[in-house]
């Protein structure tokens, strides 16, 4: 009997199995630190983040640094906030803030507002593609190209003004690029052009990514037109639309190229927005240190803007 129990008890006694440790596993040896640990990512991120902290990071606590002296080029003087002081008092800041809101309002009611409806209206459109096509074709072209072809049609003589004559609304030439506020108006109107077909683009691709489920179900229910735009493509749009009017943005407050061929921010400065005041101050009247703090403010504007509009935008931004 005792021998039974005992014979019992030794087939009681679990094999043990012999386990490896993750390194072992991998053939790493246990006191070596792989690639894919979070030591190991910062190899990898190095050359990014020196390439954002030369190209982004340092120039810009240069010109925090620079905003606080005189600078002309050649000599320097430290002068504290003075430069921020004459900026608040400079009349032309007015006249540019005024032109950069413009800017802004104009880049978000046409160039986004006429991309979505385009997208909708071609998306399934027969030829809708090739429709497409010739409305992105102008973003194809850089903003100088595309300044000098609007300057050719809005000067005084140019195609717009003969074109109003030959038909019989003579009445109604102006000299586009001359008297303020249409000047600024003329230069939306250019950039509408340009950039409408990049947010074609965008949407039409937000527009393939809705389910189609959802489209056949809203079709069931007797959903159409308005209620279909209103209720399910807006809706389902939205990340899209995000990222659009978020572009929109930034591009419209660092607007330059199309500007500066255009008018330079002319005449007598009424068409300038921040961007072309902080070239000129800097780079066409060497007040370096001014310029500085022009860029500054514009920096602050540019970031402000887009952390407000995304805060708002993201999933519970708008609890508070």
């Amino acid at each position: 009997m005792s021998e039974t129990l005992s014979t019992a008890g030794t087939l009681r006694v679990r094999r043990r199995i012999p386990t490896r440790t993750p390194g072992q596993a991998s053939g790493t040896a246990p006191g070596r630190r792989r690639l894919g640990s979070p030591a190991g990512s910062l190899v990898w991120a190095a050359p990014a983040l020196a390439f954002v902290g030369i190209l982004l990071v340092y120039p810009f606590f240069r010109s925090v640094y620079g905003s606080l002296f005189e600078d002309n080029g050649f000599t320097s003087e430290f002068v504290g906030l003075d430069n921020y002081v004459r900026l608040a008092e400079d009349p032309i800041l007015g006249r540019s803030l005024i032109n950069t809101v413009m800017w802004v309002a104009g880049t978000l009611l046409l160039p986004v507002a006429v991309g979505l409806l385009i997208a909708v209206a071609t998306h399934r459109m027969r030829l809708g593609n090739l429709a497409q096509l010739v409305i992105v074709l102008p973003y194809a072209i850089s903003g100088a190209s595309t300044a000098v072809l609007w300057k050719f049609m809005l000067t005084s003589d140019g195609a717009v003004n003969q074109v109003l004559g030959a038909v019989g609304l003579g009445s109604l030439a102006q000299p586009w690029l001359l008297e303020w506020p249409q000047n600024t108006v003329s230069l939306i109107i250019a950039g509408t052009w340009q950039a409408t077909g990049i947010n074609v683009v965008l949407f039409t691709i937000g527009l393939r990514a809705i389910p189609r489920d959802i489209v056949e179900a809203a079709h069931l229910d007797g959903v159409s037109g308005w209620s279909m735009f209103r209720h399910i493509t807006l809706p389902q749009l939205r990340a899209m639309t995000v990222v659009v009017v978020g572009m929109a943005i930034v591009n419209s407050l660092k607007a330059f190229d199309l500007i500066w061929v255009l008018t330079q921010g002319g005449p007598s400065r009424s068409s300038e927005t921040l961007a072309l005041t902080m070239y000129r101050e800097a780079f066409r009247l060497f007040h370096v240190g001014y310029g500085s703090a022009v860029a500054l403010v514009l920096s602050v504007i540019v970031v402000a803007a887009s952390w407000l509009y995304l805060r708002r935008q993201m999933p519970g931004g708008d609890r508070d």
